[in-house]
C-alpha cells in the first residue's frame, strides 16, 4: 500500500500538482527522461497489476493508461544498493523471504529498467555505509 501512495505522490510531483516531496532523489531517474509523466505512469501500471495480483483494490482511474512504452537505465551499482537495502529490511521483518532471495546475486529489474554498468547513482543519499549482507548459502 505504501508503494501505491508513494507512486501517486511521485506522479503529482512530476506533473507539477504538489509543492512537497519535490526533491526526493528517486524522482531524478524520472525527471531526467524526455517524458517523466509517461515514465511514472508506466511504472504505476506495473504497481497496479502487482496490487491486483495481491488482492488489493486500487482506483485504476488515477493512472494514465495511454502511454508510450519507454526504458529507463539503472546502473548495476544502484540495483545492487537497493537490493542490499531490501535484504537488510527483510532480515529483521521477514526471515523466510530473506532466506529465499538472499541467494540471488542481482535481481531482475522492473520491466521499465534496463541494467547498465555503473556505480550507485550520485543522487542517492547514503546516510551510512550500506550494511553488508552475507550471501553464503548457509542462511
Amino acid at each position: 500500500m505504501a508503494l501505491w501512495r508513494e507512486t501517486l505522490l511521485a506522479k503529482h510531483v512530476l506533473e507539477g500538482n504538489t509543492k512537497g516531496y519535490k526533491n526526493h532523489p528517486q524522482l531524478n531517474r524520472f525527471k531526467e527522461t524526455i517524458n517523466p509523466s509517461a515514465c511514472i505512469n508506466q511504472y504505476w501500471i506495473s504497481v497496479y497489476h502487482e496490487a491486483v495480483e495481491r488482492g488489493y483494490n486500487f482506483s485504476k482511474e488515477k493512472i494514465n493508461w495511454e502511454i508510450n512504452v519507454v526504458k529507463l537505465k539503472v546502473t548495476k551499482g544502484q540495483l545492487g544498493y537497493e537490493f542490499e537495502h531490501l535484504l537488510h529490511k527483510l532480515k529483521s521483518r521477514d526471515e523466510n523471504r530473506f532466506k529465499e532471495i538472499v541467494k540471488i546475486e542481482l535481481p531482475d529489474p522492473h520491466p521499465l529498467f534496463s541494467v547498465v554498468d555503473g556505480d550507485v547513482e550520485a543522487w542517492e543519499i547514503i546516510k551510512e555505509q550500506s550494511p553488508h549482507i552475507s550471501r553464503n548459502k548457509s542462511h
